[in-house]
Protein backbone atom coordinates (compact mmCIF):
# COMPACT_ATOMS: atom_id res chain seq x y z
CA UNK A 1 0.00 0.00 0.00
CA UNK A 2 3.27 2.10 0.54
CA UNK A 3 2.36 5.32 -1.62
CA UNK A 4 -1.02 4.47 -3.00
CA UNK A 5 -2.99 7.65 -2.85
CA UNK A 6 -6.68 7.38 -4.23
CA UNK A 7 -8.60 10.60 -5.93
CA UNK A 8 -10.35 13.26 -3.54
CA UNK A 9 -13.60 11.89 -5.17
CA UNK A 10 -13.80 8.00 -4.32
CA UNK A 11 -12.32 8.93 -1.40
CA UNK A 12 -15.32 11.17 -0.25
CA UNK A 13 -17.70 8.88 -1.54
CA UNK A 14 -15.98 6.20 0.56
CA UNK A 15 -16.08 7.97 3.80
CA UNK A 16 -19.62 8.95 2.61
CA UNK A 17 -20.75 5.51 2.51
CA UNK A 18 -18.75 4.66 5.73
CA UNK A 19 -21.07 7.19 7.69
CA UNK A 20 -24.21 5.47 5.80
CA UNK A 21 -23.06 2.13 7.42
CA UNK A 22 -22.63 3.23 10.77
CA UNK A 23 -26.20 4.94 10.45
CA UNK A 24 -27.66 1.63 8.95
CA UNK A 25 -26.26 -0.60 11.62
CA UNK A 26 -28.46 2.09 14.40
CA UNK A 27 -31.46 1.49 11.92
CA UNK A 28 -31.02 -2.19 12.15
CA UNK A 29 -30.54 -1.85 15.71
CA UNK A 30 -33.59 0.41 16.77
CA UNK A 31 -36.05 -1.47 13.94
CA UNK A 32 -34.89 -5.16 15.75
CA UNK A 33 -34.27 -4.53 19.62
CA UNK A 34 -36.59 -5.79 21.76
CA UNK A 35 -35.80 -3.49 24.87
CA UNK A 36 -37.76 -0.09 24.81
CA UNK A 37 -35.12 1.73 26.67
CA UNK A 38 -33.08 1.23 23.25
CA UNK A 39 -35.38 1.39 20.42
CA UNK A 40 -37.38 4.67 22.03
CA UNK A 41 -34.77 6.00 24.23
CA UNK A 42 -32.38 4.96 21.81
CA UNK A 43 -30.06 3.88 24.92
CA UNK A 44 -27.42 2.37 21.95
CA UNK A 45 -24.19 3.56 20.07
CA UNK A 46 -22.56 1.88 16.43
CA UNK A 47 -19.15 2.39 14.92
CA UNK A 48 -16.79 1.11 12.12
CA UNK A 49 -13.06 1.06 13.46
CA UNK A 50 -10.11 0.30 11.36
CA UNK A 51 -7.65 -3.12 11.91
CA UNK A 52 -6.30 -0.42 15.10
CA UNK A 53 -9.41 0.20 16.54
CA UNK A 54 -9.42 3.53 15.92
CA UNK A 55 -13.05 4.88 15.08
CA UNK A 56 -13.39 6.20 11.33
CA UNK A 57 -17.12 6.50 11.81
CA UNK A 58 -20.27 6.12 14.06
CA UNK A 59 -23.67 7.01 14.52
CA UNK A 60 -25.64 9.31 16.69
CA UNK A 61 -26.48 7.78 19.78
CA UNK A 62 -24.88 7.93 22.93
CA UNK A 63 -22.13 10.16 23.42
CA UNK A 64 -20.44 8.47 25.85
CA UNK A 65 -20.56 5.45 24.45
CA UNK A 66 -18.69 6.49 21.33
CA UNK A 67 -15.49 7.57 23.00
CA UNK A 68 -15.18 4.27 24.58
CA UNK A 69 -15.31 1.78 21.18
CA UNK A 70 -11.52 2.09 20.05
CA UNK A 71 -10.64 1.39 23.82
CA UNK A 72 -12.65 -1.53 23.91
CA UNK A 73 -11.36 -3.13 21.07
CA UNK A 74 -8.22 -2.86 21.62
CA UNK A 75 -8.66 -4.85 24.66
CA UNK A 76 -10.00 -7.53 22.03
CA UNK A 77 -6.90 -7.12 20.15
CA UNK A 78 -4.41 -7.32 23.50
CA UNK A 79 -6.25 -10.14 24.45
CA UNK A 80 -6.47 -11.74 21.56
CA UNK A 81 -4.36 -10.64 18.70
CA UNK A 82 -3.26 -13.85 17.49
CA UNK A 83 -6.12 -15.34 17.67
CA UNK A 84 -8.36 -13.92 15.82
CA UNK A 85 -10.40 -15.66 13.20
CA UNK A 86 -12.94 -15.09 10.65
CA UNK A 87 -16.08 -15.40 11.83
CA UNK A 88 -15.08 -14.61 15.47
CA UNK A 89 -17.92 -12.15 17.11
CA UNK A 90 -17.00 -10.74 20.91
CA UNK A 91 -18.96 -9.71 23.82
CA UNK A 92 -17.55 -7.28 26.57
CA UNK A 93 -19.23 -5.04 29.10
CA UNK A 94 -16.21 -5.25 31.56
CA UNK A 95 -15.86 -1.10 33.26
CA UNK A 96 -12.80 -1.96 34.32
CA UNK A 97 -11.21 -3.16 30.81
CA UNK A 98 -13.01 -0.39 28.76
CA UNK A 99 -16.77 -0.95 29.31
CA UNK A 100 -19.12 2.07 31.48
CA UNK A 101 -21.30 -0.49 33.66
CA UNK A 102 -22.46 -3.58 32.93
CA UNK A 103 -25.55 -2.78 31.52
CA UNK A 104 -24.09 -1.93 28.47
CA UNK A 105 -23.18 -4.58 26.32
CA UNK A 106 -20.90 -4.35 23.24
CA UNK A 107 -20.56 -6.66 20.62
CA UNK A 108 -17.44 -6.73 18.55
CA UNK A 109 -17.13 -8.31 15.07
CA UNK A 110 -14.06 -8.35 13.27
CA UNK A 111 -13.91 -8.12 9.63
CA UNK A 112 -11.60 -9.53 7.05
CA UNK A 113 -10.81 -9.02 3.77
CA UNK A 114 -8.96 -11.97 1.38
CA UNK A 115 -7.62 -13.79 5.25
CA UNK A 116 -6.46 -10.57 6.79
CA UNK A 117 -8.28 -8.53 9.53
CA UNK A 118 -9.61 -5.35 8.03
CA UNK A 119 -11.39 -2.97 10.43
CA UNK A 120 -14.13 -3.78 13.29
CA UNK A 121 -17.93 -3.12 13.79
CA UNK A 122 -19.01 -2.51 17.46
CA UNK A 123 -22.86 -1.81 18.90
CA UNK A 124 -23.05 -1.20 22.61
CA UNK A 125 -26.29 -0.92 23.69
CA UNK A 126 -28.37 -1.00 27.25
CA UNK A 127 -29.87 -3.84 28.17
CA UNK A 128 -33.08 -3.32 30.16
CA UNK A 129 -31.93 -5.92 32.99
CA UNK A 130 -28.50 -7.75 33.49
CA UNK A 131 -29.29 -9.73 36.40
CA UNK A 132 -27.72 -8.72 40.03
CA UNK A 133 -29.39 -6.95 42.74
CA UNK A 134 -32.26 -5.73 41.84
CA UNK A 135 -34.35 -5.29 38.93
CA UNK A 136 -32.97 -2.62 35.79
CA UNK A 137 -29.96 -4.27 37.46
CA UNK A 138 -29.10 -0.52 38.69
CA UNK A 139 -29.38 -0.40 42.47
CA UNK A 140 -29.06 3.15 43.89
CA UNK A 141 -27.23 1.34 47.28
CA UNK A 142 -24.79 -1.60 45.53
CA UNK A 143 -21.63 -1.26 47.83
CA UNK A 144 -20.00 -3.64 45.48
CA UNK A 145 -19.86 -4.62 41.22
CA UNK A 146 -21.03 -8.23 42.31
CA UNK A 147 -24.49 -7.03 42.88
CA UNK A 148 -24.91 -4.86 39.73
CA UNK A 149 -25.19 -8.14 37.25
CA UNK A 150 -23.03 -10.61 34.79
CA UNK A 151 -19.81 -9.32 33.75
CA UNK A 152 -18.68 -10.48 29.98
CA UNK A 153 -14.76 -9.97 30.19
CA UNK A 154 -14.40 -9.98 25.86
CA UNK A 155 -15.40 -13.80 25.30
CA UNK A 156 -16.57 -15.24 22.33
CA UNK A 157 -19.93 -15.24 21.41
CA UNK A 158 -18.84 -16.81 18.06
CA UNK A 159 -16.09 -18.40 17.72
CA UNK A 160 -14.49 -19.21 13.97
CA UNK A 161 -18.30 -18.88 12.64
CA UNK A 162 -19.58 -21.41 15.67
CA UNK A 163 -21.98 -20.32 17.98
CA UNK A 164 -21.05 -20.47 21.59
CA UNK A 165 -24.52 -21.70 23.04
CA UNK A 166 -23.20 -22.09 26.57
CA UNK A 167 -22.59 -18.60 26.59
CA UNK A 168 -26.31 -18.17 25.54
CA UNK A 169 -27.65 -20.34 27.97
CA UNK A 170 -26.10 -18.47 30.77
CA UNK A 171 -27.65 -15.07 29.83
CA UNK A 172 -31.00 -16.85 29.84
CA UNK A 173 -30.36 -18.08 33.69
CA UNK A 174 -28.77 -15.34 35.28
CA UNK A 175 -31.21 -12.11 33.47
CA UNK A 176 -34.70 -11.19 35.10
CA UNK A 177 -36.29 -10.95 31.01
CA UNK A 178 -34.06 -13.31 28.80
CA UNK A 179 -36.59 -13.06 25.91
CA UNK A 180 -35.74 -9.24 26.01
CA UNK A 181 -31.82 -9.82 26.43
CA UNK A 182 -31.63 -12.30 23.46
CA UNK A 183 -33.53 -10.07 21.53
CA UNK A 184 -31.31 -7.16 22.03
CA UNK A 185 -28.33 -9.23 21.64
CA UNK A 186 -29.83 -10.62 18.04
CA UNK A 187 -30.13 -7.23 17.37
CA UNK A 188 -26.84 -5.97 18.04
CA UNK A 189 -25.35 -8.99 15.81
CA UNK A 190 -27.25 -7.86 12.75
CA UNK A 191 -26.23 -4.78 13.51
CA UNK A 192 -22.14 -5.96 13.34
CA UNK A 193 -23.15 -8.24 10.61
CA UNK A 194 -24.82 -5.58 8.06
CA UNK A 195 -21.59 -3.77 8.94
CA UNK A 196 -19.23 -6.55 7.82
CA UNK A 197 -21.64 -7.25 4.32
CA UNK A 198 -21.72 -3.24 3.54
CA UNK A 199 -17.59 -3.36 4.21
CA UNK A 200 -16.94 -5.84 1.68
CA UNK A 201 -18.48 -4.51 -0.95
CA UNK A 202 -16.74 -1.36 -0.42
CA UNK A 203 -13.61 -3.15 -0.98
CA UNK A 204 -15.62 -5.11 -4.00
CA UNK A 205 -16.59 -1.82 -5.36
CA UNK A 206 -13.31 0.60 -5.01
CA UNK A 207 -10.49 -1.56 -3.88
CA UNK A 208 -9.25 -2.40 -0.48
CA UNK A 209 -6.72 0.20 -1.16
CA UNK A 210 -8.88 2.83 -1.63
CA UNK A 211 -10.69 1.62 1.56
CA UNK A 212 -7.92 1.97 3.68
CA UNK A 213 -6.33 4.77 2.28
CA UNK A 214 -9.76 6.40 3.06
CA UNK A 215 -9.80 5.31 6.75
CA UNK A 216 -6.16 7.04 7.05
CA UNK A 217 -7.31 10.35 5.21
CA UNK A 218 -10.45 10.36 7.64
CA UNK A 219 -7.79 9.98 10.60
CA UNK A 220 -5.47 12.33 9.11
CA UNK A 221 -7.35 15.35 8.36
CA UNK A 222 -9.25 15.00 11.58
CA UNK A 223 -6.02 15.27 13.48
CA UNK A 224 -5.03 18.23 11.37
CA UNK A 225 -8.20 20.09 12.08
CA UNK A 226 -8.28 19.39 15.74
CA UNK A 227 -4.92 20.28 16.30
CA UNK A 228 -5.18 23.77 14.26
CA UNK A 229 -8.26 24.57 16.91
CA UNK A 230 -6.57 23.57 19.88
CA UNK A 231 -3.02 25.64 18.41
CA UNK A 232 -6.28 28.55 18.26
CA UNK A 233 -7.03 29.03 22.11
CA UNK A 234 -4.88 30.64 24.46
CA UNK A 235 -1.95 28.48 25.83
CA UNK A 236 -2.78 28.66 29.84
CA UNK A 237 -3.75 26.72 32.42
CA UNK A 238 -7.38 26.83 33.96
CA UNK A 239 -9.10 25.24 36.47
CA UNK A 240 -12.44 23.76 37.83
CA UNK A 241 -13.62 23.05 40.70
CA UNK A 242 -17.12 21.07 42.30
CA UNK A 243 -18.99 18.72 44.57
CA UNK A 244 -20.92 15.14 43.95
CA UNK A 245 -23.79 15.47 46.12
CA UNK A 246 -24.08 11.64 47.73
CA UNK A 247 -23.48 8.35 46.74
CA UNK A 248 -26.82 6.35 47.57
CA UNK A 249 -24.90 5.75 50.42
CA UNK A 250 -23.77 8.48 52.40
CA UNK A 251 -25.12 12.28 51.67
CA UNK A 252 -21.40 13.44 52.47
CA UNK A 253 -20.89 15.65 49.66
CA UNK A 254 -17.36 14.69 47.39
CA UNK A 255 -14.86 17.31 45.93
CA UNK A 256 -14.05 16.82 42.13
CA UNK A 257 -11.57 19.08 40.46
CA UNK A 258 -9.90 19.14 36.81
CA UNK A 259 -7.13 21.42 35.39
CA UNK A 260 -6.87 21.96 31.93
CA UNK A 261 -3.45 22.79 30.38
CA UNK A 262 -3.51 23.89 27.25
CA UNK A 263 0.04 24.36 25.32
CA UNK A 264 0.38 24.75 21.55
CA UNK A 265 -1.52 22.20 19.66
CA UNK A 266 -2.45 19.93 22.69
CA UNK A 267 -4.07 19.89 26.20
CA UNK A 268 -4.35 17.76 28.94
CA UNK A 269 -7.23 17.77 31.55
CA UNK A 270 -5.83 16.31 34.78
CA UNK A 271 -8.39 14.64 37.80
CA UNK A 272 -5.91 14.91 40.34
CA UNK A 273 -7.10 15.77 43.67
CA UNK A 274 -11.04 14.53 43.24
CA UNK A 275 -12.45 12.96 45.77
CA UNK A 276 -10.85 8.91 46.12
CA UNK A 277 -13.80 6.15 44.57
CA UNK A 278 -16.99 6.08 46.90
CA UNK A 279 -18.88 3.55 48.44
CA UNK A 280 -21.58 3.57 46.47
CA UNK A 281 -22.58 3.24 42.60
CA UNK A 282 -21.55 6.71 41.19
CA UNK A 283 -18.49 6.09 40.75
CA UNK A 284 -16.80 5.73 36.58
CA UNK A 285 -14.33 3.49 35.07
CA UNK A 286 -11.12 5.34 33.67
CA UNK A 287 -12.45 4.39 30.20
CA UNK A 288 -15.73 6.23 30.87
CA UNK A 289 -14.22 9.22 32.19
CA UNK A 290 -11.92 9.81 28.92
CA UNK A 291 -14.77 9.06 27.24
CA UNK A 292 -16.60 12.13 28.93
CA UNK A 293 -13.80 14.32 28.37
CA UNK A 294 -13.75 13.22 24.57
CA UNK A 295 -17.25 14.84 24.54
CA UNK A 296 -16.40 18.21 25.79
CA UNK A 297 -13.07 18.36 23.82
CA UNK A 298 -15.19 17.79 20.39
CA UNK A 299 -17.57 20.30 20.81
CA UNK A 300 -14.82 22.72 21.77
CA UNK A 301 -12.57 21.95 18.60
CA UNK A 302 -14.96 21.10 16.03
CA UNK A 303 -18.92 20.16 17.51
CA UNK A 304 -20.70 19.87 14.09
CA UNK A 305 -18.35 17.10 11.89
CA UNK A 306 -18.50 13.37 12.75
CA UNK A 307 -16.34 11.85 15.03
CA UNK A 308 -13.43 10.00 14.47
CA UNK A 309 -10.46 9.10 16.68
CA UNK A 310 -8.21 11.56 14.57
CA UNK A 311 -10.11 14.12 16.75
CA UNK A 312 -8.47 13.64 19.84
CA UNK A 313 -5.14 12.82 19.07
CA UNK A 314 -3.87 16.28 20.55
CA UNK A 315 -5.96 15.33 23.95
CA UNK A 316 -4.35 13.83 26.76
CA UNK A 317 -6.08 12.67 29.97
CA UNK A 318 -4.47 12.83 33.63
CA UNK A 319 -5.85 10.77 36.87
CA UNK A 320 -4.85 8.32 39.25
CA UNK A 321 -6.23 4.69 39.96
CA UNK A 322 -8.63 4.95 42.71
CA UNK A 323 -10.41 7.89 42.22
CA UNK A 324 -14.20 8.75 41.83
CA UNK A 325 -13.69 9.30 38.06
CA UNK A 326 -10.78 5.84 37.73
CA UNK A 327 -12.51 3.47 40.54
CA UNK A 328 -10.73 0.33 40.29
CA UNK A 329 -12.57 -3.05 41.39
CA UNK A 330 -14.81 -4.14 43.13
CA UNK A 331 -16.06 -0.53 43.62
CA UNK A 332 -19.49 0.00 42.39
CA UNK A 333 -20.21 1.69 39.00
CA UNK A 334 -23.77 0.83 38.38
CA UNK A 335 -24.65 4.98 38.20
CA UNK A 336 -21.55 5.62 36.19
CA UNK A 337 -23.08 8.12 34.66
CA UNK A 338 -23.60 10.47 37.05
CA UNK A 339 -19.64 10.08 37.85
CA UNK A 340 -19.06 10.89 33.79
CA UNK A 341 -21.96 13.82 33.58
CA UNK A 342 -19.55 15.43 36.87
CA UNK A 343 -16.14 15.04 34.71
CA UNK A 344 -17.89 16.28 31.16
CA UNK A 345 -19.20 19.61 33.61
CA UNK A 346 -16.34 20.21 35.22
CA UNK A 347 -14.01 20.35 31.94
CA UNK A 348 -17.07 22.25 30.13
CA UNK A 349 -16.49 24.58 33.17
CA UNK A 350 -12.85 24.95 33.01
CA UNK A 351 -13.22 26.06 29.33
CA UNK A 352 -16.21 28.05 29.73
CA UNK A 353 -13.86 31.42 29.67
CA UNK A 354 -11.76 29.77 26.76
CA UNK A 355 -14.21 29.33 24.29
CA UNK A 356 -17.44 31.15 25.36
CA UNK A 357 -18.96 30.51 21.73
CA UNK A 358 -19.09 26.82 22.56
CA UNK A 359 -19.57 26.62 26.16
CA UNK A 360 -22.70 27.23 27.50
CA UNK A 361 -23.15 27.47 31.29
CA UNK A 362 -24.08 24.95 33.96
CA UNK A 363 -27.13 22.39 33.25
CA UNK A 364 -28.63 20.63 35.61
CA UNK A 365 -26.66 17.83 34.41
CA UNK A 366 -27.28 14.36 35.63
CA UNK A 367 -28.77 12.03 33.90
CA UNK A 368 -31.58 11.47 37.01
CA UNK A 369 -32.29 8.13 35.72
CA UNK A 370 -35.48 6.43 37.04
CA UNK A 371 -35.92 2.23 37.69
CA UNK A 372 -38.88 0.72 38.21
CA UNK A 373 -39.56 -3.31 38.19
CA UNK A 374 -41.14 -5.97 39.78
CA UNK A 375 -44.17 -8.42 38.19
CA UNK A 376 -47.12 -6.84 36.19
CA UNK A 377 -49.15 -9.27 37.69
CA UNK A 378 -52.01 -8.45 34.93
CA UNK A 379 -49.81 -10.03 32.20
CA UNK A 380 -48.00 -12.28 34.75
CA UNK A 381 -44.50 -11.70 33.56
CA UNK A 382 -41.69 -9.39 34.73
CA UNK A 383 -41.41 -6.37 33.55
CA UNK A 384 -38.39 -3.02 34.17
CA UNK A 385 -38.59 0.08 32.80
CA UNK A 386 -35.43 2.93 33.06
CA UNK A 387 -35.74 6.03 31.89
CA UNK A 388 -33.57 9.22 31.88
CA UNK A 389 -35.34 12.41 33.34
CA UNK A 390 -34.41 15.53 30.63
CA UNK A 391 -32.84 18.56 32.71
CA UNK A 392 -32.65 22.26 31.95
CA UNK A 393 -29.46 23.49 30.30
CA UNK A 394 -27.34 26.47 30.86
CA UNK A 395 -27.85 29.98 28.91
CA UNK A 396 -24.94 31.02 26.82
CA UNK A 397 -23.86 34.50 25.40
CA UNK A 398 -25.90 34.89 23.21
CA UNK A 399 -29.46 32.65 23.88
CA UNK A 400 -31.55 31.46 26.71
CA UNK A 401 -30.58 27.83 27.56
CA UNK A 402 -32.53 24.71 25.97
CA UNK A 403 -35.49 23.50 28.42
CA UNK A 404 -35.96 19.78 29.05
CA UNK A 405 -32.91 18.20 27.43
CA UNK A 406 -31.08 15.52 27.73
CA UNK A 407 -27.74 15.69 29.85
CA UNK A 408 -24.39 16.31 27.92
CA UNK A 409 -23.23 12.54 28.33
CA UNK A 410 -26.44 10.75 27.07
CA UNK A 411 -26.58 12.27 23.46
CA UNK A 412 -29.40 11.91 21.19
CA UNK A 413 -31.86 10.27 23.36
CA UNK A 414 -35.18 10.75 24.62
CA UNK A 415 -37.53 9.98 27.74
CA UNK A 416 -40.55 7.58 27.23
CA UNK A 417 -43.78 8.76 25.55
CA UNK A 418 -46.57 8.71 27.78
CA UNK A 419 -48.75 6.47 25.15
CA UNK A 420 -45.64 3.97 25.15
CA UNK A 421 -44.74 4.48 28.79
CA UNK A 422 -48.77 3.34 29.80
CA UNK A 423 -48.24 0.57 26.91
CA UNK A 424 -45.51 -0.94 28.17
CA UNK A 425 -45.36 -0.94 31.98
CA UNK A 426 -48.29 -0.90 34.62
CA UNK A 427 -47.62 3.09 35.48
CA UNK A 428 -50.09 6.10 34.87
CA UNK A 429 -48.22 9.28 34.44
CA UNK A 430 -50.42 11.96 35.88
CA UNK A 431 -48.31 15.12 34.87
CA UNK A 432 -45.60 16.13 32.50
CA UNK A 433 -45.15 19.95 33.03
CA UNK A 434 -42.22 22.39 32.22
CA UNK A 435 -40.48 22.83 36.22
CA UNK A 436 -41.31 25.87 36.33
CA UNK A 437 -42.08 26.29 40.33
CA UNK A 438 -38.50 25.00 40.42
CA UNK A 439 -37.41 27.84 38.20
CA UNK A 440 -33.94 28.74 36.59
CA UNK A 441 -30.88 31.00 36.65
CA UNK A 442 -31.45 34.46 35.52
CA UNK A 443 -29.58 36.57 33.41
CA UNK A 444 -29.46 38.84 30.41
CA UNK A 445 -30.02 34.96 29.26
CA UNK A 446 -31.50 32.71 31.36
CA UNK A 447 -31.17 29.14 32.28
CA UNK A 448 -33.39 26.61 30.06
CA UNK A 449 -36.10 24.69 32.02
CA UNK A 450 -36.46 21.50 33.60
CA UNK A 451 -39.24 19.09 34.14
CA UNK A 452 -41.80 17.48 36.10
CA UNK A 453 -43.14 13.80 36.20
CA UNK A 454 -45.49 12.24 38.25
CA UNK A 455 -46.23 8.50 37.96
CA UNK A 456 -48.55 6.48 40.10
CA UNK A 457 -47.51 2.89 40.32
CA UNK A 458 -50.14 0.36 39.19
CA UNK A 459 -48.57 -3.16 39.89
CA UNK A 460 -48.01 -4.48 43.60
CA UNK A 461 -44.31 -4.96 44.78
CA UNK A 462 -42.92 -2.66 41.99
CA UNK A 463 -39.17 -2.30 42.97
CA UNK A 464 -37.81 1.33 42.53
CA UNK A 465 -34.20 2.50 42.20
CA UNK A 466 -33.30 6.10 41.52
CA UNK A 467 -30.12 8.70 41.51
CA UNK A 468 -30.28 12.08 40.83
CA UNK A 469 -26.88 14.37 40.93
CA UNK A 470 -26.63 18.24 40.82
CA UNK A 471 -29.28 17.88 43.99
CA UNK A 472 -27.11 20.40 46.43
CA UNK A 473 -24.65 22.25 43.89
CA UNK A 474 -26.38 24.76 41.62
CA UNK A 475 -25.74 24.66 38.47
CA UNK A 476 -22.88 27.30 37.57
CA UNK A 477 -23.11 30.80 35.93
CA UNK A 478 -21.06 33.58 34.57
CA UNK A 479 -20.89 37.17 33.79
CA UNK A 480 -23.36 38.25 36.40
CA UNK A 481 -26.20 35.70 35.97
CA UNK A 482 -28.03 33.35 38.42
CA UNK A 483 -27.15 30.01 39.29
CA UNK A 484 -29.74 27.40 38.39
CA UNK A 485 -32.14 25.01 40.53
CA UNK A 486 -31.31 21.25 41.27
CA UNK A 487 -32.98 17.79 40.68
CA UNK A 488 -34.94 15.87 43.55
CA UNK A 489 -37.65 13.65 43.37
CA UNK A 490 -40.80 13.15 45.98
CA UNK A 491 -41.58 9.43 47.10
CA UNK A 492 -45.62 9.08 48.57
CA UNK A 493 -45.26 5.84 49.41
CA UNK A 494 -48.09 4.45 51.90
CA UNK A 495 -49.12 7.03 54.18
CA UNK A 496 -45.20 8.27 53.98
CA UNK A 497 -44.01 11.11 51.55
CA UNK A 498 -40.61 12.09 51.34
CA UNK A 499 -37.84 14.35 49.04
CA UNK A 500 -35.09 13.11 48.03
CA UNK A 501 -31.69 12.62 45.40
CA UNK A 502 -31.24 8.80 45.66
CA UNK A 503 -33.41 6.09 46.47
CA UNK A 504 -31.94 2.98 48.28
CA UNK A 505 -34.11 -0.07 46.50
CA UNK A 506 -37.92 0.90 47.51
CA UNK A 507 -40.53 -1.51 47.19
CA UNK A 508 -44.43 0.41 45.94
CA UNK A 509 -47.43 -0.37 45.91
CA UNK A 510 -50.72 0.79 43.55
CA UNK A 511 -51.87 4.16 44.36
CA UNK A 512 -48.12 5.33 45.11
CA UNK A 513 -46.47 8.03 43.48
CA UNK A 514 -43.29 9.54 42.54
CA UNK A 515 -42.79 12.92 41.34
CA UNK A 516 -39.68 13.90 39.80
CA UNK A 517 -38.40 17.41 39.09
CA UNK A 518 -35.43 18.09 37.04
CA UNK A 519 -33.61 21.52 37.66
CA UNK A 520 -32.75 23.92 35.43
CA UNK A 521 -29.83 25.72 33.68
CA UNK A 522 -27.54 29.02 35.26
CA UNK A 523 -27.75 32.61 33.69
CA UNK A 524 -25.35 34.20 31.35
CA UNK A 525 -24.85 37.55 32.25
CA UNK A 526 -26.56 40.88 34.00
CA UNK A 527 -30.27 39.94 34.38
CA UNK A 528 -31.20 43.97 34.39
CA UNK A 529 -29.74 44.14 31.14
CA UNK A 530 -32.59 41.65 29.79
CA UNK A 531 -35.16 43.72 27.75
CA UNK A 532 -37.95 44.28 29.73
CA UNK A 533 -39.82 43.27 26.82
CA UNK A 534 -38.80 39.89 26.79
CA UNK A 535 -39.54 39.41 30.60
CA UNK A 536 -43.02 40.94 30.04
CA UNK A 537 -43.18 37.93 27.59
CA UNK A 538 -42.33 35.38 29.87
CA UNK A 539 -44.40 36.73 32.72
CA UNK A 540 -47.59 36.35 29.78
CA UNK A 541 -46.27 32.83 28.84
CA UNK A 542 -46.82 32.00 32.57
CA UNK A 543 -42.68 31.09 32.93
CA UNK A 544 -42.38 33.75 35.43
CA UNK A 545 -44.47 35.91 38.12
CA UNK A 546 -44.68 39.75 37.88
CA UNK A 547 -43.20 39.59 41.48
CA UNK A 548 -40.27 37.66 40.19
CA UNK A 549 -40.36 39.84 36.94
CA UNK A 550 -39.41 42.78 39.74
CA UNK A 551 -36.82 40.85 42.30
CA UNK A 552 -35.36 39.14 39.57
CA UNK A 553 -34.67 41.30 36.65
CA UNK A 554 -36.04 44.77 38.29
CA UNK A 555 -38.94 44.72 35.42
CA UNK A 556 -42.44 46.24 37.06
CA UNK A 557 -45.12 45.03 35.33
CA UNK A 558 -47.94 47.37 35.30
CA UNK A 559 -51.54 46.99 36.84
CA UNK A 560 -53.03 45.13 33.28
CA UNK A 561 -50.71 42.87 33.25
CA UNK A 562 -50.30 43.05 29.30
CA UNK A 563 -47.46 46.28 29.66
CA UNK A 564 -43.96 47.28 31.38
CA UNK A 565 -44.16 50.09 33.85
CA UNK A 566 -41.35 52.12 32.14
CA UNK A 567 -40.86 54.81 34.82
CA UNK A 568 -41.05 52.64 37.71
CA UNK A 569 -38.84 49.96 35.88
CA UNK A 570 -36.05 52.83 35.02
CA UNK A 571 -35.78 53.88 38.76
CA UNK A 572 -35.37 50.05 40.11
CA UNK A 573 -32.86 49.20 37.58
CA UNK A 574 -31.13 52.76 37.67
CA UNK A 575 -30.71 52.01 41.46
CA UNK A 576 -29.93 48.15 41.22
CA UNK A 577 -26.26 49.17 42.27
CA UNK A 578 -26.74 51.03 44.82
Amino acid sequence: MAGFKTDVVTREIIRGKMLAVADEMGVVVKRSSMSPVIYEVLDFACGFCDPEGQLVSQTNGITVFTGTFSIQIKIILEKFRNRIEQGDIYMLNNPYEGGTHYNDVGVIKPIFVDGELFAFAITISHWTDIGGKAPGSLPADSTEIFQEGICFPGIHIYKAGERQEGLFEMIAHNVRIPKMALGDLNAALASVRIAENRCLELCEKYGEQAVRETFRHILETSESVSRAAVAALPDGVYHAEDWVDGDGITEDRFPAKVEVCIEGDEVTFDFTGSSPQVQGPINCSRSALISAVKTVFKAIVDPQSPSNEGWFRPLKVIAPDGTIFTATKPAPVGWYYEGTAHASELAWKALAPVAPKRVSMGSANSLCVTVLGGIDHDRGEPWVMIEPGMVGWGATDERDGNCVTSAITNGDTFNYSIELLEAKFPVRVNQYALNIPGGVGAGRYRGGYGSIREYEILAGGTVLSASYGRSIEQPWSREGGEKGSCNFFELHVGNNERRAARAPTTIMEPGDLIRMFTGGGGGYGNPYERPAEEVLEEVRAEYITAERARADYGVVVAADGKSVDAKLTAQLRAHAGD
